[in-house]
Protein backbone atom coordinates (compact mmCIF):
# COMPACT_ATOMS: atom_id res chain seq x y z
CA UNK A 1 0.00 0.00 0.00
CA UNK A 2 1.35 3.38 -0.86
CA UNK A 3 2.67 5.84 1.45
CA UNK A 4 0.09 8.29 -0.36
CA UNK A 5 -3.16 6.25 0.61
CA UNK A 6 -2.09 5.96 4.11
CA UNK A 7 -1.75 8.79 4.86
CA UNK A 8 -5.38 9.67 3.06
CA UNK A 9 -6.70 6.57 5.38
CA UNK A 10 -5.01 7.94 8.57
CA UNK A 11 -6.04 11.85 8.05
CA UNK A 12 -9.77 10.17 7.21
CA UNK A 13 -9.10 8.96 10.82
CA UNK A 14 -8.31 12.35 12.94
CA UNK A 15 -10.79 14.31 11.04
CA UNK A 16 -13.87 11.71 12.00
CA UNK A 17 -12.75 12.39 15.32
CA UNK A 18 -14.55 15.17 16.27
CA UNK A 19 -17.41 14.18 14.52
CA UNK A 20 -17.41 10.39 16.09
CA UNK A 21 -17.07 12.28 19.99
CA UNK A 22 -20.03 14.20 19.13
CA UNK A 23 -22.29 11.84 17.23
CA UNK A 24 -21.69 9.89 20.53
CA UNK A 25 -22.35 12.43 22.52
CA UNK A 26 -25.86 12.88 20.65
CA UNK A 27 -26.69 9.22 20.67
CA UNK A 28 -26.14 9.03 24.47
CA UNK A 29 -28.42 12.04 24.75
CA UNK A 30 -31.15 11.24 22.57
CA UNK A 31 -30.94 7.32 24.05
CA UNK A 32 -32.28 8.93 27.54
CA UNK A 33 -35.38 10.81 25.08
CA UNK A 34 -34.23 13.95 24.90
CA UNK A 35 -33.29 15.90 21.64
CA UNK A 36 -30.61 18.16 21.35
CA UNK A 37 -30.46 20.22 17.89
CA UNK A 38 -27.89 22.68 19.31
CA UNK A 39 -25.05 20.29 18.29
CA UNK A 40 -24.03 22.65 15.78
CA UNK A 41 -24.16 25.80 17.49
CA UNK A 42 -22.55 24.13 20.88
CA UNK A 43 -19.29 22.58 18.73
CA UNK A 44 -18.69 26.48 17.35
CA UNK A 45 -18.64 27.90 20.65
CA UNK A 46 -17.21 25.02 22.55
CA UNK A 47 -14.25 25.31 19.90
CA UNK A 48 -13.55 29.01 19.96
CA UNK A 49 -14.11 28.84 24.21
CA UNK A 50 -11.51 25.99 24.55
CA UNK A 51 -9.16 27.43 21.80
CA UNK A 52 -9.52 30.96 23.58
CA UNK A 53 -8.54 29.15 27.61
CA UNK A 54 -5.96 26.97 26.10
CA UNK A 55 -4.34 30.19 24.30
CA UNK A 56 -4.87 32.24 27.20
CA UNK A 57 -3.15 30.05 29.62
CA UNK A 58 -0.72 29.10 27.23
CA UNK A 59 0.36 32.72 27.35
CA UNK A 60 -0.21 33.04 31.45
CA UNK A 61 2.45 30.65 31.85
CA UNK A 62 4.78 31.91 29.49
CA UNK A 63 4.46 28.90 27.20
CA UNK A 64 6.00 26.83 29.78
CA UNK A 65 3.75 24.22 30.20
CA UNK A 66 1.14 23.29 26.56
CA UNK A 67 0.13 20.44 27.30
CA UNK A 68 -1.57 22.23 30.71
CA UNK A 69 -2.89 25.03 28.51
CA UNK A 70 -4.64 22.48 26.40
CA UNK A 71 -6.45 20.33 29.66
CA UNK A 72 -7.55 23.96 30.34
CA UNK A 73 -8.70 24.15 26.77
CA UNK A 74 -10.09 20.81 26.67
CA UNK A 75 -12.46 21.16 29.70
CA UNK A 76 -13.55 24.52 29.51
CA UNK A 77 -14.98 23.35 25.90
CA UNK A 78 -16.80 20.81 27.74
CA UNK A 79 -18.22 22.59 30.23
CA UNK A 80 -19.65 25.00 27.45
CA UNK A 81 -20.68 21.69 25.51
CA UNK A 82 -22.67 20.67 28.98
CA UNK A 83 -23.99 23.94 30.32
CA UNK A 84 -25.79 24.13 26.80
CA UNK A 85 -27.30 20.52 26.88
CA UNK A 86 -28.72 20.58 30.48
CA UNK A 87 -30.39 24.28 28.91
CA UNK A 88 -31.95 22.05 26.16
CA UNK A 89 -33.14 19.52 29.30
CA UNK A 90 -34.16 22.05 32.04
CA UNK A 91 -36.38 23.91 28.89
CA UNK A 92 -38.34 20.29 28.12
CA UNK A 93 -38.37 19.14 31.59
CA UNK A 94 -38.81 22.07 33.93
CA UNK A 95 -40.14 24.38 31.43
CA UNK A 96 -42.19 22.15 29.37
CA UNK A 97 -41.08 24.06 26.61
CA UNK A 98 -40.54 22.39 22.74
CA UNK A 99 -36.39 20.70 23.08
CA UNK A 100 -36.69 20.77 19.15
CA UNK A 101 -37.41 24.52 19.23
CA UNK A 102 -35.02 25.32 21.93
CA UNK A 103 -32.43 23.38 20.61
CA UNK A 104 -32.78 25.39 17.10
CA UNK A 105 -32.42 28.80 18.93
CA UNK A 106 -29.08 27.70 21.04
CA UNK A 107 -27.11 26.34 18.31
CA UNK A 108 -27.91 29.98 16.63
CA UNK A 109 -27.02 31.76 19.98
CA UNK A 110 -24.00 29.83 20.11
CA UNK A 111 -22.63 30.09 16.89
CA UNK A 112 -23.23 34.14 16.95
CA UNK A 113 -21.98 34.03 20.07
CA UNK A 114 -18.28 32.36 19.33
CA UNK A 115 -18.04 34.90 16.42
CA UNK A 116 -18.88 37.76 18.08
CA UNK A 117 -16.16 37.10 21.30
CA UNK A 118 -13.83 34.79 19.25
CA UNK A 119 -12.74 37.77 17.26
CA UNK A 120 -9.71 38.99 19.93
CA UNK A 121 -8.81 35.42 19.16
CA UNK A 122 -9.48 34.97 15.53
CA UNK A 123 -6.12 34.22 13.39
CA UNK A 124 -3.91 34.14 16.35
CA UNK A 125 -1.62 30.93 17.41
CA UNK A 126 -2.02 28.76 19.96
CA UNK A 127 -1.20 25.51 21.90
CA UNK A 128 -2.11 22.07 19.46
CA UNK A 129 -2.11 18.91 20.15
CA UNK A 130 0.22 16.59 18.24
CA UNK A 131 0.34 13.20 17.53
CA UNK A 132 1.33 10.66 19.90
CA UNK A 133 2.27 7.70 17.87
CA UNK A 134 2.28 3.97 20.61
CA UNK A 135 4.78 2.16 20.59
CA UNK A 136 4.81 -1.59 19.19
CA UNK A 137 1.11 -0.91 17.47
CA UNK A 138 2.37 1.94 15.89
CA UNK A 139 4.88 -0.36 13.75
CA UNK A 140 1.69 -2.95 12.76
CA UNK A 141 1.84 -2.93 8.84
CA UNK A 142 -0.82 -0.78 7.44
CA UNK A 143 -2.71 -0.91 10.53
CA UNK A 144 -0.32 1.08 12.39
CA UNK A 145 0.26 4.43 10.23
CA UNK A 146 -3.68 4.55 10.42
CA UNK A 147 -5.27 4.02 13.61
CA UNK A 148 -2.08 4.06 15.74
CA UNK A 149 -0.47 7.54 14.76
CA UNK A 150 -3.18 9.92 16.00
CA UNK A 151 -3.44 12.01 18.86
CA UNK A 152 -4.53 11.52 22.42
CA UNK A 153 -7.92 12.38 21.46
CA UNK A 154 -8.36 9.78 18.34
CA UNK A 155 -7.00 7.04 20.97
CA UNK A 156 -9.51 8.33 23.48
CA UNK A 157 -12.06 7.92 20.67
CA UNK A 158 -11.54 4.28 20.20
CA UNK A 159 -12.12 3.89 23.64
CA UNK A 160 -14.97 6.02 23.92
CA UNK A 161 -16.96 3.60 21.44
CA UNK A 162 -16.62 0.70 22.96
CA UNK A 163 -17.20 1.99 26.54
CA UNK A 164 -20.82 3.14 25.46
CA UNK A 165 -21.43 0.03 23.82
CA UNK A 166 -20.52 -1.37 27.11
CA UNK A 167 -22.30 0.73 29.20
CA UNK A 168 -25.85 0.60 27.04
CA UNK A 169 -25.91 -3.13 26.39
CA UNK A 170 -24.20 -4.63 29.40
CA UNK A 171 -25.09 -2.96 32.61
CA UNK A 172 -27.79 -2.47 34.69
CA UNK A 173 -27.43 1.07 34.60
CA UNK A 174 -26.85 1.25 30.45
CA UNK A 175 -30.62 -0.73 30.29
CA UNK A 176 -32.15 2.20 32.84
CA UNK A 177 -30.84 4.72 30.55
CA UNK A 178 -32.47 2.61 27.52
CA UNK A 179 -36.01 2.14 29.44
CA UNK A 180 -36.05 5.78 30.45
CA UNK A 181 -35.97 6.67 26.10
CA UNK A 182 -38.07 3.85 25.71
CA UNK A 183 -40.86 3.75 28.04
CA UNK A 184 -39.95 6.33 30.76
CA UNK A 185 -43.25 5.04 33.04
CA UNK A 186 -42.20 1.40 33.28
CA UNK A 187 -38.84 2.85 34.08
CA UNK A 188 -40.33 5.09 36.79
CA UNK A 189 -42.01 2.17 38.00
CA UNK A 190 -39.12 -0.01 38.72
CA UNK A 191 -37.85 2.85 40.87
CA UNK A 192 -35.59 4.83 38.46
CA UNK A 193 -35.63 8.21 38.73
CA UNK A 194 -36.84 9.32 35.32
CA UNK A 195 -36.03 13.35 35.12
CA UNK A 196 -32.17 13.09 37.48
CA UNK A 197 -31.50 10.27 34.89
CA UNK A 198 -32.15 12.36 32.09
CA UNK A 199 -29.74 15.28 33.70
CA UNK A 200 -26.73 13.42 34.07
CA UNK A 201 -26.57 11.16 30.52
CA UNK A 202 -27.66 14.90 29.28
CA UNK A 203 -24.35 16.65 31.09
CA UNK A 204 -22.37 13.68 29.64
CA UNK A 205 -23.52 14.20 26.26
CA UNK A 206 -23.37 17.66 26.19
CA UNK A 207 -20.15 17.30 27.71
CA UNK A 208 -18.78 15.40 24.81
CA UNK A 209 -20.10 17.55 22.08
CA UNK A 210 -18.21 20.17 23.82
CA UNK A 211 -15.07 17.87 23.41
CA UNK A 212 -15.58 17.83 19.76
CA UNK A 213 -15.57 21.29 18.88
CA UNK A 214 -12.34 21.48 20.76
CA UNK A 215 -10.88 18.67 18.93
CA UNK A 216 -11.18 20.43 15.90
CA UNK A 217 -9.70 23.86 16.94
CA UNK A 218 -7.02 22.32 19.18
CA UNK A 219 -6.31 19.15 16.89
CA UNK A 220 -7.95 18.79 13.49
CA UNK A 221 -8.09 22.56 12.60
CA UNK A 222 -5.59 24.22 14.83
CA UNK A 223 -6.63 28.02 15.73
CA UNK A 224 -9.56 30.05 15.63
CA UNK A 225 -11.03 31.65 12.34
CA UNK A 226 -14.59 33.08 11.24
CA UNK A 227 -16.52 31.79 9.78
CA UNK A 228 -15.79 28.98 11.76
CA UNK A 229 -14.16 26.18 9.69
CA UNK A 230 -15.97 23.20 11.63
CA UNK A 231 -19.61 25.34 10.48
CA UNK A 232 -22.19 22.45 9.69
CA UNK A 233 -20.44 19.81 11.23
CA UNK A 234 -23.10 19.68 14.19
CA UNK A 235 -25.98 19.39 12.18
CA UNK A 236 -23.48 16.31 10.31
CA UNK A 237 -23.28 14.80 13.58
CA UNK A 238 -27.27 14.71 14.14
CA UNK A 239 -27.21 12.84 10.71
CA UNK A 240 -24.77 10.51 11.76
CA UNK A 241 -27.07 9.49 14.76
CA UNK A 242 -29.61 9.27 12.68
CA UNK A 243 -27.48 6.93 10.56
CA UNK A 244 -26.43 4.90 12.77
CA UNK A 245 -29.82 3.68 14.53
CA UNK A 246 -28.52 5.17 17.55
CA UNK A 247 -26.08 2.36 18.38
CA UNK A 248 -22.49 3.30 19.09
CA UNK A 249 -20.92 1.17 16.56
CA UNK A 250 -22.97 2.11 13.51
CA UNK A 251 -22.84 5.82 14.46
CA UNK A 252 -18.47 5.50 13.98
CA UNK A 253 -18.99 3.33 11.32
CA UNK A 254 -20.97 6.76 9.82
CA UNK A 255 -18.67 9.11 10.78
CA UNK A 256 -15.80 7.52 9.11
CA UNK A 257 -17.73 7.02 6.07
CA UNK A 258 -18.97 10.62 5.79
CA UNK A 259 -14.70 12.09 6.56
CA UNK A 260 -14.01 9.61 4.10
CA UNK A 261 -16.36 10.34 1.43
CA UNK A 262 -14.99 14.20 2.48
CA UNK A 263 -11.68 12.84 1.60
CA UNK A 264 -11.89 11.01 -1.52
CA UNK A 265 -13.91 14.29 -2.73
CA UNK A 266 -11.39 16.27 -2.32
CA UNK A 267 -8.67 14.14 -3.69
CA UNK A 268 -10.87 13.19 -7.11
CA UNK A 269 -10.94 16.90 -7.58
CA UNK A 270 -7.55 17.16 -7.03
CA UNK A 271 -6.14 13.87 -9.44
CA UNK A 272 -8.91 14.71 -11.80
CA UNK A 273 -7.94 17.82 -12.56
CA UNK A 274 -12.07 18.56 -13.19
CA UNK A 275 -13.55 21.97 -13.01
CA UNK A 276 -15.90 20.86 -10.56
CA UNK A 277 -16.95 23.45 -7.45
CA UNK A 278 -15.92 22.48 -4.11
CA UNK A 279 -19.16 22.85 -2.75
CA UNK A 280 -21.05 19.91 -5.31
CA UNK A 281 -17.98 18.03 -4.09
CA UNK A 282 -18.66 18.36 -0.91
CA UNK A 283 -22.43 18.22 -0.72
CA UNK A 284 -21.98 14.98 -2.30
CA UNK A 285 -21.48 12.60 1.08
CA UNK A 286 -24.79 14.63 2.31
CA UNK A 287 -27.02 13.43 -1.14
CA UNK A 288 -25.60 9.68 -0.22
CA UNK A 289 -26.33 9.94 3.65
CA UNK A 290 -30.10 11.01 2.54
CA UNK A 291 -30.26 8.31 -0.15
CA UNK A 292 -29.44 6.15 2.60
CA UNK A 293 -31.46 7.42 5.12
CA UNK A 294 -34.70 7.22 2.64
CA UNK A 295 -33.76 3.65 1.71
CA UNK A 296 -33.98 1.99 5.96
CA UNK A 297 -36.34 4.48 6.43
CA UNK A 298 -38.78 3.58 3.66
CA UNK A 299 -38.48 -0.25 3.67
CA UNK A 300 -36.69 -0.66 0.59
CA UNK A 301 -33.72 -2.19 2.13
CA UNK A 302 -35.83 -4.47 3.97
CA UNK A 303 -37.63 -5.77 0.73
CA UNK A 304 -33.97 -6.28 -0.92
CA UNK A 305 -33.27 -8.31 1.74
CA UNK A 306 -36.05 -10.85 0.98
CA UNK A 307 -33.57 -12.49 -1.33
CA UNK A 308 -30.99 -13.49 1.03
CA UNK A 309 -30.24 -16.12 2.90
CA UNK A 310 -32.19 -15.98 6.54
CA UNK A 311 -29.10 -15.97 8.86
CA UNK A 312 -28.30 -13.09 6.83
CA UNK A 313 -31.20 -11.35 6.76
CA UNK A 314 -31.72 -11.48 10.41
CA UNK A 315 -28.01 -9.78 10.71
CA UNK A 316 -28.68 -7.38 8.09
CA UNK A 317 -31.95 -6.21 9.67
CA UNK A 318 -30.16 -5.89 13.34
CA UNK A 319 -27.38 -3.98 11.86
CA UNK A 320 -29.95 -1.72 10.05
CA UNK A 321 -32.61 -1.27 11.85
CA UNK A 322 -33.25 2.65 12.98
CA UNK A 323 -36.23 3.14 15.21
CA UNK A 324 -35.42 6.14 17.52
CA UNK A 325 -36.06 5.58 21.26
CA UNK A 326 -39.68 5.62 21.36
CA UNK A 327 -39.80 8.04 24.38
CA UNK A 328 -37.67 10.58 22.10
CA UNK A 329 -38.52 13.80 22.56
CA UNK A 330 -41.00 14.16 25.21
CA UNK A 331 -41.69 14.83 28.60
CA UNK A 332 -42.35 12.68 31.81
CA UNK A 333 -44.50 13.64 35.00
CA UNK A 334 -44.17 11.43 37.61
CA UNK A 335 -47.47 12.83 38.91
Amino acid sequence: MSDELLNTLSSIIANATPLVIASLGETITERVGVVNLSLDGSIILSAMVGFAAALATHNALAKANPDLALAVGLLAAMLVGMIIALIVAAAGIELKQDQVAIGFILTLLGAHLATFLGEPVARQVGPQIIKAPIPILQDIPILGPIFFRQTILVYFSYILVIGIWYWLFRTRQGLALRAVGERPTTAFARGTKVNRTRYIYVAVGGALVGLAGAAYSLSVKAGWTTPPSMEGDGWIALAIVIFGGWHPFRVVLGAYLFAALRAFATVFQRSANLDIPVVILNGIPWVLMIITLVLVSSGAIERLLQVLPKPVQKFSRNFLRSDPPAALGTRFDAE
